[in-house]
Protein backbone atom coordinates (compact mmCIF):
# COMPACT_ATOMS: atom_id res chain seq x y z
CA UNK A 1 0.00 0.00 0.00
CA UNK A 2 1.06 3.57 -0.74
CA UNK A 3 0.98 6.84 0.98
CA UNK A 4 0.14 10.34 -1.21
CA UNK A 5 1.98 13.31 -0.38
CA UNK A 6 3.41 16.64 -2.12
CA UNK A 7 7.09 16.98 -1.88
CA UNK A 8 9.84 18.87 -3.73
CA UNK A 9 11.33 16.96 -5.43
CA UNK A 10 14.57 16.90 -8.11
CA UNK A 11 14.06 17.01 -11.84
CA UNK A 12 17.39 15.71 -12.33
CA UNK A 13 20.60 17.11 -11.16
CA UNK A 14 21.58 20.90 -11.32
CA UNK A 15 21.02 24.26 -10.44
CA UNK A 16 18.29 25.09 -7.73
CA UNK A 17 15.56 25.56 -10.07
CA UNK A 18 16.00 21.60 -10.07
CA UNK A 19 13.75 21.20 -7.73
CA UNK A 20 9.83 21.43 -8.35
CA UNK A 21 6.40 20.32 -6.96
CA UNK A 22 5.14 16.96 -6.92
CA UNK A 23 2.87 14.17 -4.99
CA UNK A 24 4.86 11.22 -3.86
CA UNK A 25 4.32 8.13 -2.91
CA UNK A 26 5.72 6.77 0.55
CA UNK A 27 5.32 3.18 1.65
CA UNK A 28 2.70 3.24 4.39
CA UNK A 29 1.85 0.98 6.16
CA UNK A 30 5.40 0.38 6.35
CA UNK A 31 7.23 -1.75 8.35
CA UNK A 32 5.50 -2.79 11.90
CA UNK A 33 8.46 -0.72 13.62
CA UNK A 34 8.06 2.37 11.13
CA UNK A 35 6.02 5.54 11.65
CA UNK A 36 4.00 7.79 9.64
CA UNK A 37 5.40 11.35 10.28
CA UNK A 38 3.29 14.52 9.30
CA UNK A 39 6.04 17.20 9.32
CA UNK A 40 5.86 21.06 10.22
CA UNK A 41 9.52 21.63 9.08
CA UNK A 42 12.99 20.44 7.65
CA UNK A 43 16.54 21.63 8.15
CA UNK A 44 18.21 22.44 5.39
CA UNK A 45 21.81 21.36 5.36
CA UNK A 46 25.10 21.61 2.50
CA UNK A 47 24.53 18.21 2.01
CA UNK A 48 21.07 18.72 0.39
CA UNK A 49 23.09 21.55 -2.28
CA UNK A 50 25.33 18.57 -3.02
CA UNK A 51 23.31 16.34 -4.17
CA UNK A 52 21.21 18.66 -5.82
CA UNK A 53 24.19 19.88 -8.29
CA UNK A 54 25.55 16.41 -8.33
CA UNK A 55 23.19 13.71 -7.78
CA UNK A 56 22.98 11.85 -4.29
CA UNK A 57 24.48 8.80 -3.15
CA UNK A 58 21.68 6.38 -4.41
CA UNK A 59 20.30 6.80 -7.96
CA UNK A 60 20.93 9.67 -10.30
CA UNK A 61 18.86 11.77 -8.70
CA UNK A 62 16.06 11.92 -10.97
CA UNK A 63 13.10 11.86 -8.70
CA UNK A 64 14.49 12.41 -5.87
CA UNK A 65 13.17 13.80 -2.74
CA UNK A 66 15.95 15.70 -0.49
CA UNK A 67 16.31 16.26 2.96
CA UNK A 68 17.48 14.73 6.34
CA UNK A 69 16.71 16.59 9.14
CA UNK A 70 12.75 16.68 9.84
CA UNK A 71 10.62 17.65 12.83
CA UNK A 72 6.62 16.87 13.28
CA UNK A 73 3.60 15.27 14.41
CA UNK A 74 3.25 11.30 14.23
CA UNK A 75 0.18 10.75 12.64
CA UNK A 76 0.45 6.53 12.56
CA UNK A 77 2.15 3.82 13.85
CA UNK A 78 3.29 0.13 12.71
CA UNK A 79 2.01 -2.42 14.93
CA UNK A 80 5.29 -2.59 16.34
CA UNK A 81 5.81 0.38 17.67
CA UNK A 82 5.81 1.21 21.68
CA UNK A 83 7.73 4.14 22.70
CA UNK A 84 5.44 6.98 20.25
CA UNK A 85 1.71 7.41 19.68
CA UNK A 86 -0.36 9.67 17.43
CA UNK A 87 -0.21 13.34 18.49
CA UNK A 88 3.41 13.29 19.67
CA UNK A 89 6.09 15.71 19.13
CA UNK A 90 8.79 14.37 17.42
CA UNK A 91 12.33 15.05 15.43
CA UNK A 92 14.89 12.59 13.49
CA UNK A 93 17.30 12.60 10.64
CA UNK A 94 16.69 9.99 8.20
CA UNK A 95 16.15 10.25 4.20
CA UNK A 96 16.97 12.07 1.56
CA UNK A 97 20.56 10.59 0.35
CA UNK A 98 18.59 8.80 -2.54
CA UNK A 99 16.20 5.65 -2.56
CA UNK A 100 14.06 6.96 0.38
CA UNK A 101 11.73 9.82 0.29
CA UNK A 102 14.01 13.20 2.47
CA UNK A 103 11.73 15.78 4.18
CA UNK A 104 11.46 17.97 1.57
CA UNK A 105 8.04 16.82 2.05
CA UNK A 106 4.55 16.91 4.09
CA UNK A 107 5.07 13.69 5.47
CA UNK A 108 7.81 11.16 6.24
CA UNK A 109 8.36 7.18 7.18
CA UNK A 110 10.92 7.03 9.61
CA UNK A 111 11.95 3.94 12.02
CA UNK A 112 10.47 4.37 15.46
CA UNK A 113 14.07 4.16 16.96
CA UNK A 114 15.21 7.29 14.90
CA UNK A 115 12.91 9.53 16.30
CA UNK A 116 13.29 11.67 19.29
CA UNK A 117 10.53 13.70 21.78
CA UNK A 118 10.33 17.43 20.85
CA UNK A 119 10.09 19.10 24.24
CA UNK A 120 7.06 21.46 24.66
CA UNK A 121 8.66 24.30 25.03
CA UNK A 122 11.06 23.48 22.14
CA UNK A 123 9.90 24.74 18.97
CA UNK A 124 9.07 22.72 15.48
CA UNK A 125 11.80 24.83 13.41
CA UNK A 126 14.52 24.45 15.91
CA UNK A 127 13.99 21.18 16.28
CA UNK A 128 14.20 20.52 12.60
CA UNK A 129 17.37 22.78 12.68
CA UNK A 130 18.96 20.27 15.30
CA UNK A 131 19.43 16.52 14.39
CA UNK A 132 22.02 16.16 11.34
CA UNK A 133 24.07 19.14 12.78
CA UNK A 134 24.17 17.47 16.47
CA UNK A 135 24.80 14.08 15.47
CA UNK A 136 28.04 15.44 13.39
CA UNK A 137 29.51 17.06 16.05
CA UNK A 138 28.82 14.70 18.63
CA UNK A 139 30.30 12.06 16.69
CA UNK A 140 33.25 14.41 16.09
CA UNK A 141 33.65 15.40 19.42
CA UNK A 142 32.88 12.30 21.77
CA UNK A 143 33.26 9.67 19.57
CA UNK A 144 36.27 10.29 17.45
CA UNK A 145 38.47 13.08 19.46
CA UNK A 146 37.66 12.41 22.70
CA UNK A 147 37.66 15.62 23.78
CA UNK A 148 37.86 16.29 27.20
CA UNK A 149 36.75 19.05 30.05
CA UNK A 150 40.11 21.18 30.57
CA UNK A 151 41.31 20.98 26.69
CA UNK A 152 41.27 23.75 24.16
CA UNK A 153 39.09 23.17 20.84
CA UNK A 154 39.43 25.30 17.46
CA UNK A 155 36.02 25.54 15.89
CA UNK A 156 36.31 27.14 11.76
CA UNK A 157 33.39 29.31 10.87
CA UNK A 158 32.02 29.66 14.48
CA UNK A 159 28.86 31.36 13.27
CA UNK A 160 27.48 29.20 10.59
CA UNK A 161 25.37 26.55 11.04
CA UNK A 162 27.48 23.97 11.99
CA UNK A 163 30.09 26.54 13.74
CA UNK A 164 27.56 28.03 16.40
CA UNK A 165 26.32 24.71 17.87
CA UNK A 166 30.02 23.26 17.80
CA UNK A 167 31.19 26.24 20.10
CA UNK A 168 28.11 25.25 21.84
CA UNK A 169 28.62 21.56 22.58
CA UNK A 170 32.75 21.74 23.08
CA UNK A 171 31.20 24.42 25.99
CA UNK A 172 28.99 22.04 27.41
CA UNK A 173 31.37 19.03 27.54
CA UNK A 174 33.92 21.48 29.67
CA UNK A 175 36.35 22.54 26.73
CA UNK A 176 37.96 26.22 25.90
CA UNK A 177 36.78 27.63 22.51
CA UNK A 178 38.64 29.73 19.78
CA UNK A 179 36.83 29.94 16.74
CA UNK A 180 37.50 31.71 13.27
CA UNK A 181 34.54 34.16 11.96
CA UNK A 182 34.33 36.71 9.11
CA UNK A 183 33.14 40.04 10.69
CA UNK A 184 32.85 41.62 13.74
CA UNK A 185 29.41 41.30 14.21
CA UNK A 186 30.20 37.21 13.59
CA UNK A 187 32.78 37.96 16.32
CA UNK A 188 30.25 38.82 18.64
CA UNK A 189 27.99 36.03 17.89
CA UNK A 190 30.44 33.63 18.51
CA UNK A 191 31.68 35.23 22.02
CA UNK A 192 28.07 35.40 22.99
CA UNK A 193 28.10 31.39 22.21
CA UNK A 194 30.74 30.73 24.52
CA UNK A 195 33.87 31.04 22.41
CA UNK A 196 37.17 32.43 24.39
CA UNK A 197 38.83 33.64 21.47
CA UNK A 198 37.10 34.80 18.01
CA UNK A 199 39.47 35.33 15.21
CA UNK A 200 38.43 37.15 12.60
CA UNK A 201 40.32 35.47 9.51
CA UNK A 202 40.45 38.38 7.20
CA UNK A 203 42.42 40.29 9.20
CA UNK A 204 44.65 38.33 10.92
CA UNK A 205 46.33 34.50 10.25
CA UNK A 206 44.04 32.07 12.04
CA UNK A 207 47.24 29.68 12.46
CA UNK A 208 49.40 32.46 14.36
CA UNK A 209 46.13 33.66 16.82
CA UNK A 210 45.51 30.63 17.91
CA UNK A 211 49.57 29.52 18.59
CA UNK A 212 49.60 32.87 20.76
CA UNK A 213 46.54 32.47 22.42
CA UNK A 214 47.79 28.81 23.82
CA UNK A 215 50.93 30.62 24.30
CA UNK A 216 52.24 28.26 21.71
CA UNK A 217 50.80 24.94 23.30
CA UNK A 218 48.60 24.67 20.56
CA UNK A 219 45.22 23.24 20.85
CA UNK A 220 43.95 20.03 21.61
CA UNK A 221 40.95 19.42 19.31
CA UNK A 222 40.14 21.07 15.98
CA UNK A 223 36.90 21.05 13.51
CA UNK A 224 38.06 21.23 9.89
CA UNK A 225 34.69 22.75 7.67
CA UNK A 226 36.75 24.36 5.49
CA UNK A 227 38.61 22.42 2.71
CA UNK A 228 42.22 21.21 1.60
CA UNK A 229 43.75 24.22 2.22
CA UNK A 230 42.47 25.63 5.40
CA UNK A 231 42.94 21.61 7.12
CA UNK A 232 46.55 21.77 6.00
CA UNK A 233 47.00 24.82 7.43
CA UNK A 234 45.00 24.33 10.50
CA UNK A 235 47.30 21.07 11.18
CA UNK A 236 49.56 24.02 12.67
CA UNK A 237 47.00 25.06 15.29
CA UNK A 238 47.49 21.92 16.71
CA UNK A 239 49.61 21.11 19.85
CA UNK A 240 51.44 17.63 19.73
CA UNK A 241 49.31 14.66 19.99
CA UNK A 242 46.46 16.75 18.83
CA UNK A 243 43.20 15.30 17.23
CA UNK A 244 41.66 17.02 14.45
CA UNK A 245 38.51 16.45 12.69
CA UNK A 246 37.65 17.20 9.41
CA UNK A 247 34.08 17.00 7.82
CA UNK A 248 35.32 17.65 4.37
CA UNK A 249 37.28 14.62 3.80
CA UNK A 250 41.52 14.64 4.72
CA UNK A 251 44.15 15.94 2.13
CA UNK A 252 47.76 14.67 2.37
CA UNK A 253 49.66 15.97 4.83
CA UNK A 254 51.74 18.01 2.39
CA UNK A 255 54.61 18.87 4.69
CA UNK A 256 54.36 15.96 7.05
CA UNK A 257 53.36 18.50 10.14
CA UNK A 258 50.29 16.06 11.24
CA UNK A 259 53.36 12.82 11.09
CA UNK A 260 55.77 14.91 13.10
CA UNK A 261 53.45 15.87 15.60
CA UNK A 262 51.42 12.38 16.11
CA UNK A 263 48.30 14.10 15.20
CA UNK A 264 45.61 12.24 15.08
CA UNK A 265 42.96 12.60 11.72
CA UNK A 266 39.46 11.88 11.71
CA UNK A 267 36.99 11.93 8.85
CA UNK A 268 33.13 12.47 10.26
CA UNK A 269 30.76 12.00 7.40
CA UNK A 270 27.26 11.40 9.79
CA UNK A 271 25.43 10.18 6.58
CA UNK A 272 27.54 6.84 6.07
CA UNK A 273 25.23 4.86 8.02
CA UNK A 274 22.15 5.46 6.51
CA UNK A 275 23.53 4.96 2.24
CA UNK A 276 25.28 2.02 3.40
CA UNK A 277 22.43 0.80 5.61
CA UNK A 278 24.40 0.35 8.35
CA UNK A 279 21.54 -0.18 11.27
CA UNK A 280 23.91 0.19 14.62
CA UNK A 281 25.11 3.13 13.79
CA UNK A 282 21.90 4.49 12.78
CA UNK A 283 20.36 3.39 15.99
CA UNK A 284 23.35 5.51 18.20
CA UNK A 285 22.48 8.09 15.73
CA UNK A 286 18.98 8.42 16.91
CA UNK A 287 20.18 8.11 20.58
CA UNK A 288 22.43 11.23 19.64
CA UNK A 289 18.93 12.91 18.60
CA UNK A 290 17.32 12.35 21.51
CA UNK A 291 19.73 13.43 23.62
CA UNK A 292 19.64 16.71 21.37
CA UNK A 293 16.38 17.20 21.91
CA UNK A 294 16.66 16.96 26.07
CA UNK A 295 19.72 19.68 25.35
CA UNK A 296 17.47 21.79 23.82
CA UNK A 297 14.44 21.30 26.12
CA UNK A 298 17.01 21.97 28.97
CA UNK A 299 18.70 25.45 27.34
CA UNK A 300 22.12 23.46 27.25
CA UNK A 301 22.49 24.54 23.68
CA UNK A 302 19.96 26.90 21.11
CA UNK A 303 20.01 26.56 17.29
CA UNK A 304 20.16 30.00 15.33
CA UNK A 305 17.63 30.59 12.83
CA UNK A 306 19.10 32.62 9.43
CA UNK A 307 15.79 32.07 8.00
CA UNK A 308 12.78 30.40 7.22
CA UNK A 309 11.26 29.29 4.03
CA UNK A 310 7.94 27.93 2.92
CA UNK A 311 8.36 24.42 0.71
CA UNK A 312 7.41 26.10 -2.43
CA UNK A 313 10.43 28.55 -1.85
CA UNK A 314 12.92 25.73 -1.55
CA UNK A 315 14.95 27.14 -4.25
CA UNK A 316 15.47 30.28 -2.76
CA UNK A 317 16.75 28.68 -0.07
CA UNK A 318 19.25 26.68 -1.48
CA UNK A 319 19.99 30.07 -3.65
CA UNK A 320 20.90 31.65 0.31
CA UNK A 321 22.89 28.80 1.60
CA UNK A 322 24.92 28.01 -1.41
CA UNK A 323 25.82 32.14 -0.78
CA UNK A 324 27.18 32.26 2.41
CA UNK A 325 27.42 34.43 4.94
CA UNK A 326 24.92 33.04 7.01
CA UNK A 327 24.58 33.22 11.23
CA UNK A 328 22.70 30.02 11.69
CA UNK A 329 20.55 27.34 10.20
CA UNK A 330 18.05 27.64 7.53
CA UNK A 331 14.75 25.94 7.50
CA UNK A 332 11.83 24.89 5.64
CA UNK A 333 7.95 25.51 7.24
CA UNK A 334 5.92 22.44 6.34
CA UNK A 335 2.78 23.03 8.47
CA UNK A 336 -0.31 23.51 6.45
CA UNK A 337 1.34 21.28 3.60
CA UNK A 338 -0.78 18.41 2.20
Amino acid sequence: MTFTCDAMVMREPGAPDVLERRTIELSWPGKPDEVLVKLEAAGINPADTFFRALGPYIGDGVGATLGHDGAGVVEAVGEAVTEFSVGDRVAFCNGGVGGDPGTYASHAVVPEWLLARVPDNVDMVQAAALPLVFITIWESFVERARLQAGETVLVHAGAGGTGHLAIQVARQLGATVATTVSSEKKSAFAAALGAEKTINYRKEDFVTATRQWTRDKGVDVALDNIGPEGFQATLGTLAPYGRIVTLMGSPGDVDETAYNANLSIHNVMMLTPMWLGLDDYRRNQGAITRRAMEWLGESRIKVEIAATYPLDQVADAHTRLEAGGNMGKIVLTLAGEK
